[in-house]
C-alpha cells in the first residue's frame, strides 16, 4: 500500500481506539480488607480489568462489567454502551452488570455478547435474567472461530481459553482495526494448557498465528509463591516470571506485550521495583490505566 494511503487511514475516520479502563485483578487495588503495605496509603487506585473500544463508526463497545463502571466511564470519556462483551463469569468481570439496570443507568437495548455457557448462567441468575426481560440487554451468543462483531474497520473475535470453569467457560478477544490487532487475555490457567488447545508449542508461535500486534496478557501474579501461606494452585494463573522466561528478550518482529490483571500483591504496581525494571529491560511492559491504543 502507498505511504500516502496509510497516512489517510491513520488520520481519517477508519481508526479504532482501545482504552484501558482497569488493570487490576477482580478485587481491585487496594483490595478490600487488605492492610498490608501493598494496599496502604496508595495515591492511585486501580480498577478491575476492562477495555473500552470506540469503533471507526462511533460505536462504543465495553469489555467486562465491573463495579467501578462510573469511574471507568469517566476514564473512557464515554457514558453510553452499545455492545458489552464478557470474557467469563468470575465476579470482578461481571459484578457491574446490575449498574445498567433500572436502579442506576436504566439502559435499554445493549447488545450483550456472551458464550453459550455464559448465556445459561445469565438465564439462571434472577437479577440478570430480569434485566434481559426488561430489555436492558439483548443476548447475542457467539461461537469461536467467528467474528462476534464485524462492522466498518472493526472486528472482534472470541478465542477459547482454558480457565477455571466453575460457572462458565472463558474467552479471550482479538480486536482488529484497519492497521493493528490487539489480544485481550486477562485470565488463563497455564501456558501449557492454552498453547495445547491452540496446537502451538511456543507463545511467539501462537501470537504470530493470530497476527497479533499488541497483546495484553495475564500478569496476575509475579511469582508462584506470591500469596505466602495461601494455596496459589486454587487460583491458577501463569506467573509473570514464567512468562518472561518463555519470552526472553524482545526480538525484531515481536508484538508489543503488556501484563494486566495484576493481583493487589503484585510488585509490578511499583514503577520503581526491581521486578518492573526486569520486565522493561527485556523489552516488555505493564499496561497502565487510561492507556490508549490506536488500531
Amino acid at each position: 500500500m502507498n505511504w500516502w494511503i496509510d497516512d489517510i487511514r491513520f488520520l481519517g475516520h477508519s481508526m479504532v481506539e482501545v482504552t484501558v479502563l482497569g488493570i487490576a485483578q477482580d478485587g481491585g487495588h487496594p483490595q478490600p480488607g487488605c492492610l498490608r503495605p501493598c494496599c496502604a496509603n496508595l495515591t492511585e487506585h486501580h480498577f478491575p480489568v476492562s477495555l473500552g473500544v470506540r469503533s471507526d463508526e462511533g460505536i462504543n463497545i465495553l469489555i467486562e462489567a465491573t463495579r467501578h463502571l462510573g469511574d471507568q466511564f469517566t476514564l473512557w470519556g464515554q457514558t453510553h454502551v452499545d455492545h458489552l462483551l464478557l470474557t467469563h463469569a468470575h465476579f470482578g468481570h461481571v459484578d457491574g452488570l446490575g449498574l445498567f439496570g433500572r436502579e442506576t443507568l436504566s439502559a435499554q437495548g445493549i447488545q450483550l455478547h456472551i458464550s453459550e455457557e455464559m448465556y445459561h448462567l445469565v438465564d439462571q441468575t434472577p437479577q440478570w435474567n430480569l434485566m434481559v426481560q426488561q430489555g436492558v440487554f439483548e443476548i447475542q451468543t457467539f461461537a469461536v472461530d467467528a467474528a462476534l462483531y464485524n462492522k466498518g474497520a472493526l472486528s472482534i473475535e472470541p478465542i477459547r481459553i482454558p480457565h477455571r470453569d466453575e460457572l462458565s467457560d472463558m474467552h479471550a478477544f482479538i480486536i482488529r482495526g484497519p492497521n493493528k490487532s490487539l489480544l485481550f487475555l486477562p485470565d488463563h490457567d497455564t501456558w501449557g494448557e492454552t498453547l495445547a488447545v491452540h496446537k502451538c508449542s511456543t507463545l511467539r508461535q501462537w501470537l504470530s498465528a493470530m497476527r497479533i500486534d499488541i497483546a495484553l496478557i495475564d500478569g496476575t501474579f509475579w511469582s508462584e509463591d506470591e500469596l505466602g501461606g495461601r494455596d496459589q494452585s486454587k487460583v491458577p494463573h501463569p506467573p509473570v516470571l514464567q512468562t518472561l522466561n518463555m519470552l526472553g528478550e524482545r526480538e525484531y518482529g515481536d508484538p508489543e506485550i503488556f501484563f494486566t490483571h495484576l493481583n493487589h500483591t503484585n510488585p509490578l504496581y511499583d514503577q520503581d521495583s526491581e521486578q518492573m525494571k526486569q520486565v522493561v529491560q527485556l523489552g516488555w511492559g505493564v499496561v497502565h490505566q487510561g492507556q490508549r491504543f490506536t488500531l
